[in-house]
């Protein structure tokens, strides 16, 4: 990958995080400040990623696809962050995916060589786009779904026409009713999969694809209807192959979110299949992880798998830090942290505080609960017996880390003692 245009970017004190008065300096060069946030040295709100968490919960998943034999290609979608695809890509992931034009442009600039867009490719400039680079670049490694004879068409049509001396390889995508994107039944699967087949050499039917992460009820209906779901996807599989209709190559199987990757590998790796399989998982959270929902959906994936709760499992590498500002009522504090800056659907999770003179960071005692927030302000209930001054520093873990990363240009990458090593750029 190329990062040297992220590393020469010059950051100054209109970014978030960067003190006032600040003269441009490189991106890489920010190391050298020496600042560090428990010493105030930047402003707040401030999102930061702690190395040792992330380097902790790359290994884990290493680890734990090598014991299932997977590989991984994680949703970009998560992060936007080529300096993170590329600690991904350097610690054993396959591919990176993605699901919009933006985003894949955003990949191959920086020089992504595999990529899965877990969507349809619909519209005339991206497919346009895409075709263009794979003609343009022999090793570039594309796949992207299909759940429609339409799109099959579209997608033919627009091959054939750009002549790139190779097919557009596909995944068939299997859907649930009331879902997203997918076929809904076996039928239409089967229809769509002959006319990829149909489509040779412009198209490849390279592998089946699903998400299994978005059906609702009792953690027992979900498990039951995940279950049910991946069932659905091995049967194209194998219908597919009866008929002949895989490209060369390892067929692939690929589904799991960051919720349920432990019930796909079960799934996938006992398929059954004739010809050589690969099972591919594209869980985008686990590197940074959180502190609620993906938490408590770890805590659930080692219920199912014990297996999982070698190497310690992931923790959250993702804070955020903020000022207490005001605290007008004996019950009440209100912080330096909003909308703007963290999720807003569930609220922030106040974690540790701190105070100039203080060794380290105190754990949050309880009954510290966030109640609301504005764009710059989050409200917090707290006891009246609560520590928490004006001008305390709290870190907040977060839930479903998407809606963290995408609030931030930049987030900045602290060692163990809280000093600034480096600077993650994004791009919503």
């Amino acid at each position: 990958m190329n990062l040297d245009p992220i590393h020469a970017a010059l950051l100054d004190h209109r970014q978030k995080g960067i003190p006032g008065g600040t003269a441009p300096f490189r991106l890489d060069q920010i190391a050298a400040k020496g600042w560090n946030i428990l010493r105030e040295d930047m402003n707040f709100p401030v999102a930061v990623l702690k190395d040792s968490v992330l380097t902790h919960n790359s290994a884990w998943m290493r680890d734990f696809l090598n014991r299932s034999r997977a590989v991984i290609a994680p949703h970009g979608k998560t992060t936007m962050a080529p300096q993170l695809f590329q600690r991904q890509l350097d610690d054993g992931a396959w591919a990176i995916t993605l699901a919009t034009p933006q985003q894949l442009q955003v990949a191959r600039d920086h020089g992504v060589q595999r990529i899965v867009l877990a969507n349809q490719l619909i519209g005339r400039k991206p497919i346009d786009w895409v075709l263009a680079e794979l003609k343009r670049d022999p090793d570039f490694d594309f796949y992207c779904l299909v759940d429609s004879t339409e799109g099959v068409a579209a997608l033919a049509e627009a091959a054939l026409a750009a002549n790139i001396g190779r097919p557009l390889q596909v995944f068939l995508e299997g859907g649930s009713t009331g879902g997203r994107t997918g076929v809904r039944d076996l039928e239409t699967g089967m229809r769509i999969a002959r006319a990829v087949k149909a489509a040779s050499p412009y198209l490849a039917l390279r592998g089946i694809e699903g998400f299994e992460g978005l059906f609702a009820g009792t953690r027992a209906d979900i498990e039951t209807q995940v279950r049910a779901f991946l069932d659905i996807l091995v049967t194209l599989a194998k219908n597919c192959e009866a008929e002949d209709l895989f490209a060369p190559g390892d067929i692939i199987l690929t589904a799991g979110g960051s919720a349920f990757y432990d019930m796909v590998l079960a799934r996938f790796t006992d398929a059954g299949l004739t010809r050589p399989t690969m099972v591919l998982i594209r869980s985008g959270c686990y590197l940074s992880h959180d502190s609620a929902r993906y938490r408590r959906s770890f805590a659930e994936i080692v219920e199912r798998t014990p297996d999982a709760a070698q190497g310690g499992g992931l923790r959250s590498a993702i804070e955020v830090w903020a000022y207490v500002q005001s605290r007008p009522e004996p019950g009440k504090v209100l912080l330096t942290i909003g909308a703007r800056d963290t999720q807003s659907d569930t609220m922030p999770l106040p974690e540790t505080w701190f105070r100039p003179g203080m060794i380290e960071p105190a754990q949050m005692p309880p009954g510290h609960v966030c109640t609301g927030m504005n764009d710059q302000h989050t409200h917090m209930t707290v006891p009246i017996e609560s520590p928490l001054q004006v001008g305390d520093l709290v870190s907040f873990g977060v839930s479903h880390p998407c809606l963290t990363f995408d609030k931030w240009q930049h987030l900045y990458v602290v060692d163990d003692n809280y000093n600034v090593i480096s600077a993650i750029r994004t791009f919503f």
